[in-house]
């Protein structure tokens, strides 16, 4: 198989160029970034109001979050990554030229006894690619609204999602906790189980508002989910005083603000869609549930792979005491925040490719995918430098405790040199969801998974936490090689 090493250095004098893709690239990118860093930053003024109360509460709700977002992360990662590359597509065929969507019906027609299809030539940049269905066709309804039936199934989905993850949560809430390590004698339950009941009624909310995100993710939009985020967090921000310290509800009062912020999210985002796309009900078929689903569950599959390795990183931290605990937990938050800004050019590379292809552009496919791979090889190293050097005095401020701090400092050359290896597999990972790669991205991972595993078990029982360190190195490095060599 051709690799192609050259798509890093492809027309790499024009990577800050604000051409016609680079600011295409810019508009998609840094809204979603800035959206994706919105949450984290009101979660921490949450924090803040929340450890007024007292160090027991603090905790409690720590664990709660804790849950609720594990909960959270397993169906939302593959909701919005599918509802992405699928809108994407079907916008890009609404208002494709009449050539274009002669070929694509010509391609169908000669598919149609294929289970998979062949997305780009043998010879082109991406050798192999393949599309589990013909895309449905997609046109303008009677009132003028575009009629995008992967909009509607992602609303449905995230809806019913977001009931089951309501009434699991309610319902397991203690059991979950004790797993967690929150026995029943502990003074944490009554307060932990009281706030993640309440959260958990807010789980339709977080999930049908980021079932939408991906549908403007589709349409290249990341604008008004950028808005729409920021003021449900500013809601949430300026009812967490008056709730908790004006009505006295405590962390229930936490627990409402944050509940009442997401359904406003939902609101705002759904309003905007209902002017743009027609969420009239569409028959079974157009609804492409087993598209859906059959994509859906193999990023499952992708994202418990991946928490799994980290969180079994945490784990093998843990045993060895509470400093490595301690040092890891600063280390890895660090390490997983910088990610954010990956994320956002691998969401501009998702939704251009994902188009590109649609329509059959490969040149602009290639131009894309370089672009998007140099500027997050310039970010990956700009993000070391920064953190190589802020990390040793920013360090001091989660903890003064000599011990811990040591560790830290012996931490922060993996989490710095990392970064450039970190935001090609984010990038890369972009560029497989652009192309409707689920299959790879999923049994790649799965494989990634095993071997890192592994490699983690021995190198923590022998090194200890630089040993966990270079695991997660290795981990991340065989995730880049993974999505270079696809």
């Amino acid at each position: 198989m051709r690799i192609p090493l050259n798509i890093f250095f492809k027309d790499a004098r024009l990577v800050f160029k604000m051409d016609e893709l680079g600011l295409d690239i810019t508009s998609i990118a840094l809204p979603a970034a800035m959206a994706l860093t919105a949450d984290p930053i009101a979660s921490l003024v949450d924090t803040a109001f929340i450890g007024q109360i007292g160090p027991v509460e603090l905790a409690a709700v720590g664990v709660s979050i804790a849950v609720f977002n594990q909960a959270s992360r397993i169906v939302i990662f593959p909701l919005v990554s599918v509802t992405t590359s699928f809108v994407a597509e079907e916008d890009t065929l609404a208002t494709a030229s009449p050539e274009v969507k002669e070929i694509e019906n010509l391609e169908m027609g000669l598919a149609a006894n294929s289970e998979n299809k062949k997305l780009i030539p043998q010879t082109d940049l991406v050798e192999n690619t393949y599309k589990s269905e013909p895309l449905t066709d997609t046109v303008k309804s009677g009132n003028g609204k575009r009629k995008i039936p992967s909009a509607s199934s992602a609303l449905f989905i995230g809806s019913i999602l977001g009931l089951v993850q309501t009434i699991f949560l309610i319902l397991a809430a203690k059991p979950l906790l004790n797993f967690m390590g929150v026995k029943s004698d502990s003074p944490m339950l009554q307060p932990a189980q009281q706030y993640l009941t309440l959260r958990s009624l807010g789980a339709p909310a977080v999930l049908l508002s980021l079932a939408m995100q991906g549908v403007f993710r589709g349409f290249k939009d990341t604008k008004t989910p950028l808005y729409a985020t920021v003021a449900g967090d500013a809601m949430n921000i300026i009812l967490d005083p008056i709730f908790i310290f004006v009505f006295r509800l405590g962390i229930s009062g936490a627990a409402i603000a944050h509940v009442i912020s997401q359904y406003l999210i939902s609101i705002i985002l759904l309003w905007r869609l209902w002017q743009q796309v027609d969420l009239l009900p569409l028959s079974f078929k157009h609804m492409q549930f087993s598209r859906f689903l059959k994509n859906g569950f193999l990023l499952l599959m992708r994202v418990i792979a991946v928490t799994f390795c980290v969180t079994l990183a945490a784990s093998m931290a843990a045993r060895q005491g509470a400093t490595s605990m301690a040092a890891f937990q600063v280390c890895l938050q660090v390490w997983l925040a910088t990610s954010l800004l990956a994320d956002g050019l691998a969401v501009a590379g998702q939704a251009i490719l994902a188009s590109a292809f649609a329509k059959k552009d490969y040149e602009q496919a290639r131009a894309t995918a370089s672009r998007v791979l140099q500027l997050g090889l310039v970010l990956g190293f700009v993000l070391a430098l920064i953190l190589g050097v802020g990390l040793q005095f920013g360090a001091k401020l989660f903890t003064n405790d000599v011990n811990v701090l040591h560790l830290i400092s012996v931490g922060i050359p993996f989490v710095a040199a990392t970064q450039p290896i970190n935001a090609l597999a984010f990038v890369f990972d972009g560029v497989n969801f652009g192309a409707s790669d689920f299959a790879y991205s999923a049994y790649s991972m799965v494989m990634v998974a095993i071997v890192s595993i592994l490699i983690l078990f021995v190198l923590s029982w022998s090194h200890g936490f630089i040993g966990i360190w270079v695991a997660l190195t290795i981990y991340m490095s065989l995730r880049a090689f993974a999505g270079f060599w696809r």
